[in-house]
């Protein structure tokens, strides 16, 4: 299977709940959720001690709006990268959002999430 031949709207139907789930938890400091849509490759560069040391002390980790904005999409090799523009709650500023999605055994999984 191949990402890229997906529509727009195919995609978004399957990265904007995969975002909000991240964005809620997230919020919610839940690292098992948080990780479950990653992939292996991904889930192995995900260490959990820092992940909870980075819930724990990130105010922009902790205080995402789930009032975020798609901006685009990038397609390149194998996968999809997804834009938003996302708010922190506390700071209120606006922050690049970066979802990158490709197949993994047969399922859409994550292969990178970054704020930037």
């Amino acid at each position: 299977m191949n990402i890229l031949e997906k529509t727009d709207e195919e995609i978004l139907a399957i990265a904007n709940p995969m975002w909000a789930d991240l964005i809620k938890y997230s919020n919610e400091g839940n690292y098992g959720a948080f990780t479950r849509n990653f992939s292996s490759s991904f889930i192995k560069g995900a260490n959990e001690v820092e992940l909870g040391k980075q819930f724990a002390r990130s105010d922009l980790a902790k205080n995402l709006s789930d009032d975020y904005q798609y901006l685009g999409m990038i397609r390149r090799g194998e996968y999809i990268t997804v834009l938003y523009k996302v708010i922190n709650k506390k700071n209120k500023g606006e922050w690049l959002g970066r979802l990158v999605l490709g197949y993994e055994k047969e399922k859409v999984r994550i292969f990178g999430a970054t704020l930037f």
